[in-house]
């Protein structure tokens, strides 16, 4: 279960605190057990600073404590602090990257389910798509539906989501996918053929809707595969 301490308290050396937290960030590479650290100043309150440490679990973050890189940087800390720090101790019971949502349901309930149409829903007005495999590398949102309800009917495509990351309003997905050639695709008659392969996507996110993505597929090994080039 992911762990994450909370340490509250009131300093009016806000700099230097965030500097050392920079020197335990170099003294402790290798080491540390550390996995996400934020850092907040009060804006009601400028000497009020809270800062948030992620771990992969509580043991992971005994660990961490522990060593003695971060025991000298904790004394230097309590140095710069208006009287002693607080520290919270959280299980966390729920972690949810919104965003990732809607990456979810482009690939289960438009690609997987074939409704293409379900995607209106998912976007902005000015949603851009970028993919080397469409007809241009910047296409708005109509175009990017004519093109790519011609490879879902073409090509039936279950895809895979292998790891999803995020970060601020960016998420990133690894795929893979499996499919046959049972329609037209760029002027090739289907050939019944299975083709499978990899890629990866990248969207930015809009409040909760896709504002642009980004696409890369094995394009190369698609056409090995339909005997459109030689391999």
């Amino acid at each position: 279960m992911t762990f994450v301490q909370v340490i509250d308290c009131k300093t009016s050396r806000a700099d230097e605190l965030n500097s050392l937290m920079d020197a335990w960030v170099d003294a402790t590479k290798g080491k540390r057990t550390a996995t996400h650290s934020i850092m907040g100043r009060d804006r009601a309150d400028a000497t009020h600073v809270v800062e948030i440490v992620e771990f992969p679990s509580y043991e992971e973050a005994q660990k961490n404590s522990h060593l003695p890189e971060t025991d000298r940087i904790f004394r230097e800390m309590v140095a710069l602090c208006d009287g002693e720090p607080s520290f919270m101790d959280l299980d966390v019971v729920r972690d949810e990257q919104l965003n990732k949502i809607v990456v979810r349901s482009l690939f289960d309930d438009v690609i997987n389910a074939r409704n293409i149409d379900a995607v209106d829903a998912m976007c902005t007005a000015g949603y851009r798509e970028h993919d080397p495999s469409l007809s241009s590398y910047d296409v708005g949102l109509a175009q990017a539906k004519v093109e790519n309800r011609e490879i879902i009917e073409a090509f039936e495509p279950e895809v895979t989501i292998e790891g999803l990351t995020a970060e601020g309003d960016m998420v990133c997905a690894r795929l893979s996918f499996r499919g046959r050639h049972v329609g037209a695709y760029q002027g090739m008659e289907p050939t019944g053929r299975e083709i499978s392969g990899t890629g990866h996507a990248t969207f930015r996110c809009e409040g909760g809707k896709f504002a642009e993505s980004w696409w890369n597929f094995d394009d190369l090994g698609l056409m090995q595969q339909l005997g459109a080039i030689d391999s």
